[in-house]
């Protein structure tokens, strides 16, 4: 229910509560049958949850104990402006994010981007946000696999799954292994355990003892072991494919009409420069671009007489 409106409510005052407090109610009274969510909004009224979005969310706490740790916006990347770099996440920190707010008892997590897309025509938003929303996702805007972002989390993905019934059965028991380093212990009466070992420090590796075995945590890391005992995956350390995809530039043919001319895949439509007879008209003074071409077109060409 409005996304990320808790970001703005406080330039609107009271006002700003109020609305906030009507929009939980009218979506309540929809009696939809499913839970509702408020994105950045910690004062979110029972019972709609309020959720995190950002880059970390493992300090985030909901604001009752009857609400799950929610994360629903984990930022793979950032959109692109016209002029800046091209954003750049790398998968190491994005896996440790993950890691880390499961280890820190979170319950749910998703990813915004996964899949990059495109903003076509004038539906870019602002301020000066670019026709390509790829945001450095797993998946890029054209859907192909970026990797080792792609195959890394899907490592990552499953040495969760492997610590799936420990989760959900029980909170962690949280030790010390020394100075930024610490070790959760999800362990069951039946006996289940899954433990995360995090070297939260961004300098040093570690190694620390765990259980009677010893482990090495690069800096910046966390170590799943799904059954207390062996490491399953380590965010830091990539054993997913590196291969990246880059982009070559492709000239065209004279006089290139389609895109078999072209030899390529991708097809193209030429827009010449000018416009037709038909099309031209006078008028005193500058005129408003997008209503006098119905929107149909980038271009607004005048001659000055």
């Amino acid at each position: 229910v409005e996304n990320e409106y808790g970001n703005v409510d406080s330039s609107y005052g009271a006002a700003g509560k109020i609305y906030m407090k009507w929009s939980a109610s009218m979506a309540l009274s929809l009696d939809t049958g499913v839970p509702w969510n408020m994105c950045q909004q910690g004062d979110a009224p029972d019972p709609i949850i309020n959720t995190c979005n950002g880059f970390y969310c493992d300090q985030f706490t909901p604001n009752s104990n009857n609400k799950p740790k929610m994360w629903t916006e984990n930022w793979s990347g950032w959109f692109l402006g016209f002029g800046d770099p091209t954003p750049y996440r790398p998968v190491e920190d994005l896996a440790f994010a993950v890691a880390i707010f499961y280890q820190r008892s979170g319950t749910f997590q998703n990813y915004y981007m996964y899949h990059g897309g495109t903003n076509f025509e004038r539906t870019s938003g602002g301020p000066l946000i670019s026709t390509s929303y790829d945001y450095d996702a797993p998946i890029d805007e054209y859907g192909l696999v970026r990797q080792p972002k792609w195959g890394h989390l899907r490592d990552l993905h499953k040495a969760i799954k492997l610590c799936e019934d420990a989760l959900l059965a029980t909170d962690p028991t949280v030790t010390s292994l020394g100075s930024n380093l610490v070790a959760s212990e999800y362990k069951t009466s039946s006996g289940s355990c899954a433990a995360f070992l995090a070297n939260i420090g961004t300098v040093s590796d570690a190694t620390v003892t765990f259980n009677g075995n010893s482990y090495h945590l690069p800096a910046w890391s966390i170590s799943i072991l799904p059954d207390c005992k062996n490491v399953a995956f380590n965010t830091a350390k990539i054993n997913a494919a590196t291969e990246s995809t880059t982009f070559a530039r492709q000239a065209l043919k004279p006089n290139a009409d389609s895109s078999e001319e072209l030899g390529s895949q991708w097809s193209y439509i030429k827009e010449p420069i000018g416009i037709s007879k038909a099309d031209a008209f006078v008028k005193p003074g500058l005129l408003e671009q997008i209503n006098t071409t119905a929107d149909e077109s980038d271009y607004l060409w005048y001659s000055l007489r």
